[in-house]
């Protein structure tokens, strides 16, 4: 206890010094830098609060520099600490960008992951992230690691224009989702599929909860509260593209390629069910109908890729034989042949 209370110490006086760091830089970069260091405060160990997190998204409704300046401070924020609850914020307010900042500032967000970053670093990539110096520290790392990855799926999903697609009934052009999908090629909804499966199973990965690291910091807790409104979203992307997959199942089932893809997205949406029903059990719209039938649809298409893996357009039927007991027979007759095989050279061997 004396030593969380000197870590606390220390954390508030690491955030007056940069506060009066912060103070003595320009006007317009001082105000920025404050807003960033109040949003992720080293205490109290709960979430940021609103007027904080509306300071920062402020910063996405000028000029598309002072964005930039935004979110480059936030990560440099993110990747300069070692504190686990510091680093949390971080990511917590780089969430509430992702879902209510403008769109400068969630382009500017956008550039700064992989898929469109040119020096080709990971921002978010915060895979070493650790602090063992408690035993809540270490706990509170796992979660950080947890949360950076799965921001950075929900970036790239983000990124590729998907998210927020079947949200809405109809696009800007007046052209429903389920028209939009049937118009995109198997290859590219199969993609689609994919990234929003991705963020699904990131979720799924979650820690298990510390009851005493939970009560005495709630941050883990606003980061699950916040990724299951992903997972929300992520089931109704979903749904609309296993609806048209299913429309398309016989030609997909044509191609050997599209057939092994639709399987394993299928077979993780299946590994990742029993996890986010419990984490999310009384989450509001995860326990709906629609989500039910989610995974419903999802365990009918992979039984029927399975019959069709197993029998096949009805050759394969047909060569293993329509009865038990010729199988059996089949089966005797090769094991038999194998072993006059292995008696033939045998007896070779040894005439050399």
């Amino acid at each position: 206890m004396g030593q969380q209370r000197l870590r606390q110490l220390v954390g508030s006086i690491k955030d007056k010094a940069s506060l009066s760091k912060a103070a003595i830089l320009m006007m317009n970069t001082s105000s920025l830098q404050v807003a960033i260091i109040r949003a992720s405060s080293h205490r109290p160990s709960s979430p940021p609060h609103h007027r904080h997190i509306s300071a920062v998204l402020s910063y996405g409704l000028g000029s598309r520099a002072t964005a930039s300046l935004c979110i480059h401070a936030l990560m440099g924020r993110l990747h300069s600490t070692r504190d686990p609850s510091v680093a949390l914020k971080c990511l917590i307010t780089l969430h509430h960008i992702i879902k209510r900042g403008s769109f400068i500032l969630q382009d500017q967000l956008c550039l700064l992951c992989p898929k469109n970053n040119v020096a080709g670093k990971n921002y978010l990539n915060l895979s070493n992230f650790k602090d063992s110096s408690t035993s809540q520290s270490w706990a509170l790392s796992f979660w950080v690691r947890w949360y950076a990855r799965v921001l950075e799926s929900i970036v790239f999903v983000y990124t590729s224009g998907l998210f927020g697609s079947s949200s809405s009934s109809s696009s800007s052009e007046g052209t429903t989702i389920t028209t939009r999908l049937s118009g995109v090629l198997n290859g590219d909804l199969l993609r689609e599929l994919d990234a929003f499966v991705g963020v699904m199973e990131e979720i799924s990965w979650a820690p298990d909860p510390d009851p005493s690291t939970l009560a005495e910091n709630r941050l883990p807790n606003e980061a699950v509260w916040l990724a299951g409104e992903d997972y929300c979203s992520a089931q109704t992307e979903i749904m609309a593209r296993l609806q048209e997959l299913e429309e398309r199942l016989g030609a997909i089932l044509s191609v050997a390629a599209d057939t092994v893809e639709l399987s394993c997205a299928l077979k993780r949406i299946e590994n990742c069910k029993e996890r986010l029903v419990s984490m999310f059990a009384n989450k509001k719209g995860s326990g709906s109908s629609s989500s039910s039938s989610m995974w419903e649809l999802a365990g009918e298409m992979k039984r029927r890729i399975d019959q069709r893996e197993l029998y096949g357009d009805g050759r394969l039927e047909n060569y293993r034989g329509g009865t038990e007991s010729a199988r059996l027979g089949d089966d005797r007759v090769r094991r038999i042949g194998a072993e006059s095989r292995l008696l033939l050279l045998g007896s070779t061997s040894f005439r050399g």
